[in-house]
């Protein structure tokens, strides 16, 4: 085992560093000279609603991203864009599996089979679609990288076009859904409204009375003013009884006048507690009752036509916006691979695991030794 070990040492630590510098010259060659250019377009963008804003003026309202439901809708609109229903749809209009596997393009960038599983495929797209959000100016940024200019912002512009739509299909749908709703609260409390207001209608129809209140009402005002008469009656009576025989024809009128009112008053009451074979007072109550309920029954249905307005209104303000604050570039240059960083990148990391190497070779001899 011991020679086996030594035989090892001595074999890969020599041309350890021959090795490294072999492997940093094949970066450098690959990302110089091999790897193939991709042409970066992005694109800058906020979601708008068509709502009044209020009176404030500062940067984040400008911007349209510094409420907590942008932010949130910006978040759907970047799932959106890195799904893969919208793959399915950029590859149908774009044929993306025949642009990434080009027989031009590197082994190591291009889509090795345009036959591949679409989970796999996906996977690829994500490594050239790029779509993240500015937490501080609530700006969605979205960036695609192709092998060619034109189809790199051709594919921005449909990123954007596609995730307005999704945003619009999805905000309209929940809206009508609201809307449908509240439709069907306000054709009940119609139907509610008119039972009331037939209620009402019947009751006065059964009862002969419009008002049996304003009824009650006017008949006690008919009683007060009767016994009004019959006071005043009473006392020209008594004032004329101190000079006059209780037989005399004007003293006999004035009994007979008292009578009759008497009778009157006595005939109103017996109305105003009874009428129609039930007690005014209880015919009175049902009708208010009834009154009540069918101006409540109003007030709701008032109340619903008010929310249906304001929720269609909610509906058309729901309705999302891609505004665009940077359009997509066409690229007149590829940025893409970041050549000098990657090859300094790649080389560092070589002659890090290097060091590492060959520290383990010393620590394995030295404890050997």
């Amino acid at each position: 085992m011991k020679k086996i070990v030594d035989s090892l040492i001595k074999k890969f630590a020599k041309p350890l560093w021959l090795i490294s510098f072999l492997l940093i010259g094949l970066v450098i060659v690959y990302f110089s000279v091999i790897a193939t250019d991709r042409f970066v377009s992005k694109a800058h963008v906020v979601l708008q609603s068509p709502e009044i804003a209020p009176p404030e003026l500062s940067f984040s309202s400008m911007l349209g991203g510094g409420s907590a439901g942008n932010r949130a809708d910006l978040l759907l609109l970047r799932d959106h864009l890195q799904s893969m229903d919208m793959l399915k749809k950029l590859d149908a209009e774009f044929d993306l599996r025949s642009h990434f596997a080009q027989s031009g393009i590197d082994y190591f960038s291009r889509l090795k089979d345009t036959q591949l599983p679409l989970e796999k495929f996906y996977d690829y797209y994500l490594s050239r679609i790029s779509v993240e959000l500015d937490d501080y100016s609530g700006v969605l940024i979205v960036e695609a990288q192709m092998f060619s200019p034109q189809m790199a912002q051709q594919v921005v512009q449909r990123l954007l076009e596609y995730g307005e739509q999704h945003m619009n299909k999805m905000g309209q749908r929940l809206a009508q859904e609201q809307v449908n709703f509240i439709e069907k609260q306000v054709a009940q409390l119609s139907e509610r409204l008119i039972e009331a207001n037939r209620a009402v209608l019947d009751f006065q129809n059964k009862e002969g009375l419009l008002s049996p209140s304003q009824t009650a009402v006017s008949m006690s005002g008919v009683i007060t003013e009767l016994q009004a008469q019959i006071i005043s009656l009473k006392a020209k009576r008594t004032s004329l009884s101190s000079f006059q025989s209780a037989r005399s024809a004007e003293m006999k009128l004035l009994n007979s006048q008292v009578d009759s009112l008497e009778k009157q008053i006595q005939q109103e009451q017996k109305k105003l507690t009874s009428q129609s074979g039930q007690a005014l007072n209880q015919v009175t109550l049902e009708f208010e009752s009834l009154k009540l309920k069918a101006q409540f029954a109003q007030e709701l249905y008032a109340n619903s036509l008010a929310t249906l307005e304001a929720t269609r209104v909610e509906a058309a303000r729901k309705l999302k916006q891609v505004s665009v604050l940077a359009e997509p570039n066409l690229p007149e240059y590829s940025t893409e691979p970041q050549r000098l960083y990657l090859s300094s990148l790649f080389s560092l990391l070589i002659v890090f695991i290097t060091l590492i190497l060959k520290m383990v070779f010393m620590i394995i001899k030295d404890h050997k030794d």
